[in-house]
């Protein structure tokens, strides 16, 4: 089985790795522009286009839990954060998310333990010639030099690729939910809690077979020129709050199972054993993951009837 671009796209963007694009970023030697505002300093805002992406809630007599669907990597200009979401964000007495981002440091120090291989092997090394000149192609495509990404872990390098290409396509994570969501509950003093760790996050993809690994980022390499379509197409998915057709798209490229299980399966299990235990708790509490994993037949969602709960739409 393979990883595919939008396996890679799925976990950036709306799955996982809430981390992963201002680490990733950080961590590349590389002259490629940061963002899309770098090509064009002067350029005028965009204007704010209205989304409306789904909005789930939890109750019981004592008890609310909002659960939120997030991208973590958008393009400037959609307004998300209003309507019903911001209704049920202001309610709340607490923002949990994915994960709390660590201090730049330890953030740094961690990338560099999972992402950079440590019996120093090059990445180049670990491919065949075949697949060598397709992953030139694709770094000299987004004009970074081709030894930059030698010390990284094959999955980190596909990673850094597919984040790079999104940059240069306009989406930046200075827009993601996260980061807006983050600021909002800072200034109006919310307690903001993880369901898990960056370190955890990263051994995600860290214990993925070398072999497992290659073909994600050769697959990457081979795509990099569909980046923006088709995140462009799961953003408006996840705006019009057309989560079937989301998962759809998305288990398109999820054809590798290790993948699929480690990204979706097991955390859901996870976070929907989280959501049962916090529902004893008294408290209304706005919960933000990745939108993949509130799509499809193994989303959190459908995990919740297992512990006697049910989550309802939310009309907005």
């Amino acid at each position: 089985m393979r990883i595919t671009l939008k396996s890679l796209m799925a976990a950036t963007a709306t799955c996982a790795l809430a981390w992963a694009a201002p680490v990733a970023a950080q961590n590349t030697p590389t002259e490629a522009p940061a963002s899309v505002e770098a090509l064009d300093p002067v350029k005028a805002p965009p204007a704010v286009k209205d989304v409306d992406p789904a909005l789930w809630v939890i109750k019981d007599a004592d008890t609310t839990i909002y659960l939120f669907g997030s991208v973590h990597i958008l393009k400037p200009g959609l307004g998300w954060f209003d309507d019903g979401v911001k209704t049920a964000f202001d309610r709340s007495d607490q923002l949990v998310l994915e994960l709390v981002e660590p201090p730049a440091a330890e953030a740094q120090a961690l990338f560099g333990k999972f992402a950079m291989d440590q019996q120093g092997k090059t990445l180049r090394s670990k491919m065949n010639d075949a697949d060598r000149a397709v992953y030139d192609a694709a770094m000299g495509k987004l004009g970074i030099p081709v030894p930059a990404l030698d010390p990284f872990e094959p999955w980190a390098a596909g990673m850094t690729l597919s984040l790079l290409a999104m940059q240069k396509s306009g989406f930046d994570p200075n827009s993601g939910v996260e980061k807006q969501l983050t600021a909002a509950a800072k200034l109006s003093n919310k307690p903001i809690a993880g369901l898990e760790t960056m370190e955890f996050q990263l051994g995600v993809f860290d214990t993925l077979p070398e072999a497992e690994q290659i073909a994600f980022l050769i697959e990457t390499a081979k795509m990099i020129d569909d980046v923006n379509s088709t995140m462009d197409k799961m953003v408006a998915m996840w705006g019009a709050a057309e989560t079937e057709s989301l998962a759809q798209l998305m288990n398109e490229g999820m054809t590798s199972r290790t993948l699929y299980d480690a990204l979706l399966t097991k955390r859901n299990a996870n976070w929907a054993k989280w959501i049962s235990a916090k529902m004893d708790k008294p408290g209304v509490t706005f919960i933000a993951v990745g939108a993949g994993h509130l799509a499809g037949p193994t989303s959190v969602q459908a995990l919740l009837p297992a512990y006697g709960l049910t989550a309802t739409r939310v009309a907005y």
